[in-house]
């Protein structure tokens, strides 16, 4: 049967799942854990199938959508990519400053981090704005995206944590001339894509969300 949403059904939202999740097994070790799973999910006639799906294990993440409002102006990130690099060939990928959230941290202390270790400069204010998986398939990462006033003629030429062997370049770039990028299909970030969007869909309460 098709679902049908709106009207006088529930309305639109991902849901609990009928399943049974076996103990982790390791498939590998490495930058992350990989851990395969036996599922048993019951579906929706009762009858019950059994699969089982491997998971690279991410955990917490958080994104920041850098804004200054006095130069109207956002602040990106270049980074090298390995998948990007690989498969598309354009292992200089455009982001948005982004990074994991540490053990207990609060996802908006991991925010502020990682806004000084990408772009240099400590956000003047934040706010969280949505949640998301990039790749729900494959990975049990979770990313809480956040808005960021920052000034962008602090940011420095480099930065990056050295030690998590990164090295991020930061961008400064015209709002209007970022989100024109979006009609030319030249990034492949999700993060940078979503941001994009949200940014396009909510220009008008930038003054409100930022305090200003």
């Amino acid at each position: 049967m098709v679902e049908v949403i709106g009207r006088d059904a529930p309305a639109l939202a991902d849901r609990l799942a009928h399943a049974y999740v076996g103990e982790a097994e390791s498939v590998g070790t490495g930058f992350r854990p990989f851990e395969r799973f036996n599922v048993e999910l019951k579906q929706d006639d009762g009858t019950t199938v059994t699969f089982s799906r491997d998971i690279l294990k991410i955990g917490h993440t958080v994104g920041i959508i850098a804004i200054d409002p006095e130069h109207d102006e956002i602040v990106l990130i270049r980074q090298f990519r390995l998948a990007a690099h690989t498969r598309l060939g354009a292992g200089e990928m455009v982001e948005i400053p982004a990074g994991y959230v540490d053990g207990n941290e609060a996802a908006a202390t991991a925010a502020h981090r990682e806004c000084v270790e990408e772009i240099g400069v400590a956000p003047h204010s934040l706010r969280e704005l949505f949640n998301f998986m990039p790749a729900p398939g494959t990975l049990d990462e979770s990313a809480t995206i956040f808005l960021a006033a920052v000034d962008a003629t602090q940011v420095p030429e480099k930065c990056g944590a050295a030690d998590e062997i990164e090295l991020t370049h930061p961008i400064r770039v015209r709002i209007d001339d970022a989100l024109a990028a979006l009609d030319r299909d030249v990034l492949r970030s999700g993060y940078l894509l979503l941001s994009l969007q949200w940014h396009a869909l909510n220009r008008n309460r930038l003054p409100e969300l930022l305090g200003s």
